[in-house]
């Protein structure tokens, strides 16, 4: 079945076209800058040379023209008609309570996203745009909902619960709902495929580190508790986001800044993770070639990251009673071997021996294992695909809706 997987920020579309019966990747793209004076677009297809443009464009409707079109180019050879696609994979970011699986999205679901906006206004209209677009271009395909936070709604109350008042929690549903759920649910599945093992009597630690970072705690096959909360701001230090911070300091940056509560806002998502602490940079990358020249704000920066990552490995260690597998994943995750060895060290109390010489020999397309012989807890690399996963759920979903009851 050939689907199509859109995933839609604030002023940009990326998708894949993915058929889901050979798991073959058949193109990917991206259209970015919408609605500056010129967008940027980008094509990708295996074995054929990449293809970058600019021209203005306007919405995410016209975002999703412009893909449509190239798709069912000769160009590209990939499609005759939109109704090739049979099915639609959204990306959403924040299912709420209301979302613990994908869904086939109907008028009931496009209104409980629309009730969400106010737990993910960065990201929720977004997603809904590019539902509304693709509904448009593709009327005769399944469009399937695809939530970040549903993978962690087995996060018991303990866990997902805040210590406020908790009227707040019945009335707004103040609680912990975690993110990043496609690729934790990804590599966990993959290390028990790789091992031959069920799930059940499994604990793994997942670290999903890129610009956005979160771990998970997952036993059994179910995550039990995860470093995000209400929303993707909390847990770890990331690219541009504080992470944990003592509530109390935004009071105080209110007394003695007299900041606006949406500057504040702005400032702990946009200015504040490596970029803040550096002053430099967000990019991994930049901060440890500033650090190896000497720049001891970039190593501090590097410093406080991998000290919060391993303060949370510590703490699900405690929360499942011990580990099987850590594993990395994302861009910072798959491919600092220094970053690794960083968060990894001082936990050989726990049973955590890295190998640097497997670390730092990567086989970057596929997984592969950086702990020692001897490690207790087994380390292992695993690339995401959050893509095939949101391609897979809406091709299921697709073909029980396409499925007489009869059968």
């Amino acid at each position: 079945m050939l689907t199509l997987v859109i995933n839609c920020g604030s002023s940009s579309v990326k998708y894949q076209l993915i058929d889901t019966g050979s798991r073959e990747k058949k193109a990917s793209g991206m259209v970015e800058r919408i609605g500056a004076v010129t967008a940027i677009i980008t094509h990708d297809q295996p074995d054929k040379k990449n293809i970058k443009r600019t021209l203005p464009v306007e919405t995410h409707t016209q975002a999703l023209k412009e893909i449509m079109e190239y798709l069912m180019s000769p160009e590209s050879g990939l499609l005759n008609s939109p109704s090739d696609i049979q099915a639609v994979g959204h990306r959403v970011v924040h299912g709420g309570e209301t979302f613990k699986d994908s869904v086939h999205i109907d008028d009931a679901v496009i209104e409980a996203i629309e009730h969400a906006f106010d737990l993910a206004p960065l990201h929720n209209p977004p997603n809904l745009k590019g539902i509304e677009a693709a509904m448009k271009y593709l009327p005769e395909a399944v469009h399937v909902a695809v939530f970040d936070t549903a993978f962690h709604h087995s996060i018991p109350a303990e866990a997902y619960l805040y210590a406020i008042p908790n009227r707040l929690y019945r009335r707004y549903k103040i609680r912990k709902y975690g993110f990043h759920g496609t690729s934790h649910y990804y590599v966990s599945r993959h290390y028990y495929q790789m091992k031959g093992i069920k799930a059940e009597g499994t604990k793994v630690i997942t670290c999903h580190l890129g610009n956005g970072c979160s771990l998970a705690a997952i036993k059994d096959g179910k995550s039990i508790d995860t470093t995000m909360g209400f929303t993707p701001l909390s847990g770890l230090v990331m690219g541009t986001r504080s992470g944990d911070i003592d509530p109390s300091i935004l009071f105080y940056l209110v007394e003695k800044e007299e900041l606006p509560l949406n500057h504040l806002h702005a400032m702990l998502n946009r200015s504040s993770g490596l970029l803040g602490l550096s002053g430099y940079a967000a990019d991994m990358r930049d901060l440890l070639s500033e650090a190896e020249n000497g720049d001891r704000r970039c190593e501090q920066a590097i410093d406080v990251y991998c000290y919060r990552i391993r303060q949370y490995l510590g703490s699900y260690f405690a929360v499942m009673n011990g580990c099987d597998a850590i594993i990395f994943t994302a861009g910072v995750g798959e491919n600092s071997a220094q970053i690794r060895t960083k968060v990894c060290s001082n936990l050989e109390y726990l049973g955590v021996k890295i190998d640097e010489t497997r670390n730092s020999n990567p086989d970057k397309l596929k997984e592969y294992k950086i702990s020692a012989d001897d490690s207790k807890v087994e380390v292992y690399v695993v690339p995401t695909d959050e893509e095939m996963v949101i391609a897979l759920d809406a091709a299921k979903i697709a073909n029980g809706f396409r499925q007489s009851p009869w059968v």
